[in-house]
C-alpha cells in the first residue's frame, strides 16, 4: 500500500470519527440541553430526530419529557391539636424548562433532592395548622350504625371546615410555586398513609381494646341478666303448669274414688256376702303365690272361705 492510500484511509477514518461525534439522536421522550465548556449553548432541542453539534467542544445533556415520580420519605409530623403522625406523601412531576432545569439543579438526582425540600416542607406547614381529624376526613357525611363510645372516636368524628382534600390542595399549591422556579411542574401531590407514630398508636389501640372490652363487659352482663330473666319466666310458668296439672289431677282422682267408693257401697248392699268373698278372693290373689308362707291362726279372717268351703 502506497503512501497516498493510507493518507487516505487515515482521512476517512478521521471524518468518520468527526461525524460521529458532531451527530446524536434525539428520542420522541427526550429533551436536549447542549453545553460548551460546562455552559448551556443555544436553545433546547425538544423535537426528535438526528441532530448535529460541534465535535469534542459540545455535550449532550439528556432530560426526560415523561411524567416523573416523587416518594417522599416517611416523616413524624405533629398536628395543631399536638398528635404525632407519621405522613408519607407521594407527587408527579416533569421537566418544563430543560434549560432553567440544567442550569438551577443540573439533573434528576438534584431534582428529587430539592423536591423532598418543597414538598416535605409544605407538608409540615400544612399539618402543623390543622388538626388530626381534618387530616384523615373529607367530608362531614355522618357515619352510619356506628357506636361512639370512646373520647377517641368522638374526637374524629367531629365536624371538620377544611377535610383531607383542601389540604392536599394546599400542600400542592404551595409547593407548585416554588418549584416553578427549577423549571418543574407539579402535576399532583397525595398523601399516601397517614398514621400515628408508634407509641401513641400503641396507645390509641390499648384504649380502643379496653373501651371494646369494656362494651364487651356491658353486653355480656345484660345477657346474663335477660338469660336470668328467661330462666326465671320458664321456671314461674313451669311451677304453674305443673300446679295447674296437680290440681287437675287431684280432682279427676277425688272423682274416681268418689265414683269407686259409691260402686262398691251399692256393690255391698246388694250383697254383703257375695262382697266379702269377692273381695278375699282378690286378696288372696295379691298376696298368695308358691313362695308365699303365712302363719296364721284357725280362726282367721282370712282363711275363712278357704276352711269352709265343701
Amino acid at each position: 500500500m502506497n503512501t497516498r492510500s493510507i493518507t487516505l484511509v487515515a482521512l476517512s477514518i478521521v471524518v468518520l470519527i468527526l461525524l460521529a461525534s458532531s451527530l446524536y439522536v434525539v428520542n420522541m421522550t427526550e429533551q436536549i440541553i447542549i453545553t460548551q465548556f460546562g455552559d448551556p449553548v443555544g436553545d433546547p432541542v425538544i423535537t426528535p430526530g438526528l441532530k448535529i453539534k460541534v465535535p469534542f467542544l459540545q455535550t449532550v445533556n439528556r432530560f426526560d419529557k415523561r411524567f416523573l415520580a416523587w416518594d417522599g420519605e416517611r416523616n413524624e409530623i405533629p398536628t395543631k391539636d399536638k398528635r404525632y403522625i407519621w405522613v408519607d406523601t407521594y407527587a408527579r412531576w416533569r421537566i418544563v424548562d430543560p434549560l432553567l432545569f440544567f442550569q438551577r439543579l443540573r439533573d434528576e438526582r438534584g431534582a428529587q433532592s430539592r423536591l423532598d425540600d418543597i414538598i416535605d416542607g409544605a407538608t409540615r406547614t400544612a399539618v402543623a395548622k390543622n388538626e388530626l381529624v381534618e387530616m384523615i376526613r373529607s367530608t362531614n357525611r355522618p357515619p352510619e350504625d356506628l357506636q361512639i363510645d370512646s373520647d377517641e372516636e368522638s374526637a374524629i368524628l367531629k365536624e371538620i371546615e377544611k377535610g383531607r382534600d383542601e389540604i392536599v390542595q394546599e400542600i400542592f399549591e404551595e409547593a407548585s410555586k416554588k418549584v416553578k422556579d427549577f423549571g418543574i411542574e407539579l402535576l399532583d401531590v397525595q398523601l399516601k398513609r397517614i398514621n400515628y407514630i408508634e407509641s401513641v398508636q400503641r396507645d390509641v389501640f390499648d384504649r380502643m381494646i379496653a373501651e371494646r372490652q369494656r362494651i364487651a363487659e356491658r353486653f355480656r352482663s345484660e345477657g346474663q341478666g335477660e338469660a336470668a330473666r328467661i330462666r326465671g319466666e320458664r321456671e314461674r310458668d313451669l311451677k304453674r303448669i305443673q300446679s295447674e296439672a296437680y290440681r287437675e289431677a287431684q280432682e279427676i282422682r277425688g272423682k274416681a274414688d268418689g265414683e269407686a267408693t259409691a260402686i262398691y257401697a251399692e256393690a255391698y248392699n246388694r250383697d254383703p256376702s257375695f262382697y266379702t268373698f269377692m273381695k278375699s278372693l282378690e286378696t288372696y290373689e295379691k298376696t298368695v303365690d308358691p313362695k308365699t308362707t303365712f302363719v296364721l291362726t284357725t280362726n282367721s279372717d282370712l282363711l275363712r272361705f278357704i276352711k269352709n268351703a265343701p
